[in-house]
């Protein structure tokens, strides 16, 4: 038999519950909302934290990368030069590059040098420097010889004094001017820059002997300051192409004539050239206190 039971009102609810009032109500609510926000910023923070340390790991990636790009360039630049190899065509065992009227050179035979085959230095500077190849010839324009470096500041003013009168005379057929590019200043650059202008220029004659002294004369014009890493192999390739010579990119990545740049810079030493520029005059050398154009046309004279 069912039997419906009735319980008091009371007897429904816990015994302990107490009823909030309003005001408790609204505060509970307030701190609920405040711990929910907290929770959101702390969220918030830990995403900021993430995304931070996910842009530092990126930047520190490229600069890691960035960092064996250089090294590894400046490795490639700094490496060691093998001590025998080819001349350009149009470029001397003596590392000299000879430049008569207009844009022509003077061709040269083939040749590899040595290292090995250069003199040993001399124990002392000699009162006067014999020249290789620079005594005058009878019947010739008079040879001026000029030992450079393309990093050197002081050939760069040289070029400013000098430039214009000895490309003038050159295209007089009174003179021939010949230019030895040394790596004398490797030390004053984290790139072996003077050795890697001097090969680019020779790969320049190499190829397009019509343009060398228009690479030449740009090379000193875009001269970088000492001390630092110089022009780019890819910049030099680019200023080469811009005076619209041939293609030289191989000539450079494989260092072509690093060897022959190499080997003038030791016989230079050994002769006792201590300094650039250091100018020759039919085998004279010049004392860099006169005035050069004087003493080149005193040798023009000479000759009748």
């Amino acid at each position: 038999m069912h039997v419906d039971v009735e319980y008091p009102e009371e007897l429904m609810s816990p015994a302990n519950e107490s009823r909030l009032s309003k005001a408790e109500k609204t505060a509970q609510a307030r701190e609920k909302a405040r711990a929910i926000r907290e929770e959101q910023l702390k969220k918030e923070k830990r995403n900021k934290l993430l995304v931070g340390w996910g842009i530092v790991a990126a930047v520190v990636a490229i600069v890691v990368i960035i960092f064996f790009v250089f090294v590894g360039g400046a490795q490639n630049n700094n490496g060691a030069v093998p001590d025998q190899g080819p001349t350009p065509a149009n470029g001397n065992v003596h590392g000299g590059v000879t430049l008569l009227a207009n844009t022509e050179v003077v061709k040269s035979e083939p040749a590899t040098v040595n290292v090995a085959d250069v003199p040993a230095p001399l124990a002392t500077k000699p009162a006067t420097v014999t020249v290789p190849g620079g005594e005058a010839e009878a019947g010739k324009p008079v040879k001026v010889i000029a030992y450079i470096d393309f990093i050197c500041p002081v050939c760069k003013q040289f070029e400013t004094a000098y430039g214009e009168s000895l490309t003038n005379l050159r295209n007089e057929g009174k003179i021939s001017v010949e230019y030895r590019a040394l790596g004398f200043l490797d030390r004053q650059s984290t790139t072996n820059y003077s050795s890697r202008a001097a090969n680019a220029a020779a790969c320049v004659v190499n190829s397009s002997p019509e343009k060398y002294a228009d690479f030449f004369n740009l090379l000193f014009e875009r001269q970088p300051a000492e001390g630092g890493a110089g022009i780019s192999d890819n910049d030099l390739k680019k200023m080469a192409t811009e005076i619209g010579a041939a293609n030289i990119d191989s000539c450079i990545e494989s260092k072509q004539f690093r060897p022959w740049v190499k080997v003038a810079t030791q016989e230079a030493a050994a002769i006792g050239v201590t300094g650039t520029p250091t100018v020759f005059i039919d085998g004279k050398q010049w004392d860099g206190k006169s005035d050069l154009n004087a003493e080149i046309q005193t040798a023009i004279t000479a000759k009748g």
